[in-house]
């Protein structure tokens, strides 16, 4: 089938070079014309695990083109999949529609008799209605139809290609049978297939992420629990995830999440909730968002504590820049808010990430970075895991200890081999475990550090 994606930012990017990659004729559409040059040319603007060599792939076999004009997409299919972003309004916690609405408006002039609009972005419930009802004046026989997605960044290929569910919100059998003809191959595969109204679908996605926000804001308040009683909350994490009613995933105590989805998500659910009447329904979002905002507080004061009571004229080794493991994405990431305020309260902050630094050098050049983890660590009084990258699990702590100046680690990801550090002689915390004294001394003569930025 012919089709357009419109937004090239990180759904659509991946949407587009999957969808061709199954088979489909794709333009994708953008107004950023460097963007554009950038994706025509087979280069990914964003670091995703796969994409680089799909969108080459894709764009060497002529299924997948790129442009900047809404006119050619009109022209050249029937389907537009729309891909732009709801951010957070600045003045208020609901989400902004400006770019869903201006690429509405920019194609109605140009659609082909029989269109069908089909959103992916995260949007509020009765965005679809309100499209369709803003169309019927100009285009008439054009359908509107939403598709969340459903993706993880660092596994967004994967996820698309192989997804655990497929949503379609529709309102005549001609768009559902347009949906289940693209994603064929997905569904001969037995991946399930949910057809249902676009109100519902629209929730599906907004309520997905406010239960798994819900359940990672629960155990970091249990984590925090567990630090007032003098409890484990990694050992409470898996005992309540051996109920096969709670099940162990989004249960490890931490830094809580950020990101571009999870933190505006719920915020715009609660705020239209709100505008049509259920506000106190989903009330508890708040606490849910003030929990998960709380941890990298109380991050900033354990660090605090670890070194004595105050920051000043001491050095902070930070391990993670990205919101998460698997990207360059730094969108409220959490360990960057910590470093800022690390920063701005007196420490000297080094921080290293496998592949975010230059993006966290732009938005906070006052920071330092290293490019290896222990140039990164030289001489620190105290080093902070903040981002859960594969690298730092690989760390050997006796080699580590004899780069720093003082073995101490904060693992906010609690998610290190804290008795292999502690044996090599690292006084260890993590949220809502007991503190760790050093097991063992810390070797004197420095080793090879693993796990150098790519």
């Amino acid at each position: 089938m012919r089709m357009t994606v419109i937004g090239t930012g990180y759904v659509g990017t991946v949407h587009a070079a999957c969808m061709a990659d199954i088979g489909h004729q794709v333009l994708g559409l953008d107004i950023d014309a460097e963007r554009i040059a950038s994706l025509a040319a087979g280069r990914a603007p964003i670091h995703e695990s796969g994409l680089d060599e799909l969108l080459a792939r894709t764009v060497a076999s002529g299924r997948l083109r790129f442009s900047t004009s809404l006119a050619e997409g009109a022209a050249f299919a029937k389907t537009h999949f729309l891909c732009v972003g709801t951010p957070q309004r600045p003045d208020s916690k609901a989400a902004d529609l400006r770019y869903v609405d201006a690429v509405v408006d920019g194609l109605a002039p140009h659609l082909l008799p029989g269109s069908l609009i089909v959103g992916k972005s995260t949007v509020p419930v009765g965005t679809a209605a309100r499209l369709a009802e803003r169309l019927a004046g100009t285009t008439p026989e054009t359908e509107v139809a939403w598709n969340p997605e459903f993706l993880r960044e660092g596994s967004a290929v994967q996820d698309t290609m192989r997804p655990e569910r497929l949503v379609v919100g529709v309102t005549s059998r001609h768009a559902e049978a347009v949906l289940r003809n693209i994603y064929a191959p997905m569904i001969a595969t037995g991946v399930p297939f949910f057809s249902t109204d676009p109100a519902t679908a629209e929730l599906v996605k907004v309520a997905a992420n406010s239960f798994l926000a819900t359940k990672i804001s629960f155990i970091n308040a249990m984590a925090e629990v567990c630090d007032a009683a003098g409890a484990d909350a990694s050992r409470l994490a898996r005992a309540i995830g051996a109920d096969s009613r709670i099940g162990p995933r989004f249960l490890e105590p931490g830094l809580g999440f950020g990101g571009s989805c999870f933190p505006k998500d719920i915020r715009a659910f609660a705020a239209r909730a709100e505008e049509i009447g259920a506000g106190e329904a989903v009330v508890f979002l708040q606490e849910v968002d003030r929990i998960n905002t709380r941890q990298r507080s109380r991050t900033v004061d354990a660090a605090r504590e670890l070194l004595g009571g105050s920051f000043t004229g001491r050095s902070i080794a930070v391990l993670g820049a990205a919101f998460k493991p698997g990207s360059d994405d730094i969108r409220d990431s959490p360990a960057l808010a910590v470093a800022a305020a690390l920063h701005q309260q007196g420490a000297t902050v080094r921080m290293h990430d496998p592949q975010a630094l230059d993006n966290a050098r732009a938005v906070h050049p006052e920071l330092s970075y290293a490019l290896d983890i222990d140039k990164a660590c030289e001489d620190a009084d105290l080093v902070l895991h903040l981002t859960n990258w594969p690298e730092y699990r690989d760390i050997d702590p006796s080699a580590l200890a004899a780069v720093v100046h003082d073995p101490v680690l904060l693992d906010a990801r609690n998610s290190l081999d804290l008795p292999s550090w502690s044996a090599a002689g690292w006084r260890v915390h993590a949220p809502g475990r007991p503190r760790l004294a050093p097991a063992g001394p810390a070797p004197v003569k420095a080793g090879a550090v693993s796990g150098g930025a790519s």
